[in-house]
């Protein structure tokens, strides 16, 4: 998969370079869980530092602009919304590397026989 694949945003977003530097340094660490576990988090502080310290401070006041962001709300794209993997997920994913690990030792006893 190409970075540009990878990144869901529109090419006249003001973080589109920001957001493929992200990306590139993710695909150089893909095997680092630990590092790649620290972007996310850090990615998740600048979400909420954003929504803090700007965001709530720069919703409407009034009737009409509170109906105007709710329209632009629902007419691109919805809620921004940072999405967590589930423990289900994770669990799931430990119980592939068992399985197949597993199945390498079968076969590698079955070869010494």
């Amino acid at each position: 998969m190409t970075q540009d694949r990878d990144i869901n945003i529109g090419s006249d977003s003001l973080l589109q370079d920001t957001a493929k530097e992200i990306c590139a340094l993710a695909e150089k660490h893909r095997h680092d869980s630990l590092l790649l576990l620290s972007l996310l988090r850090d990615l998740e502080k600048i979400h909420r530092q954003i929504r803090v310290q700007y965001f709530e401070t720069a919703l409407p006041q009034t009737r009409n602009d509170l109906y105007q962001f709710v329209k632009d709300i629902e007419d691109k794209g919805g809620w921004p919304y940072i999405e967590r993997m589930r423990l289900k997920d994770l669990l799931q994913n430990i119980e592939l590397v068992d399985s197949a690990s597993e199945r390498k030792s079968d076969l590698n006893e079955h070869e010494d026989q």
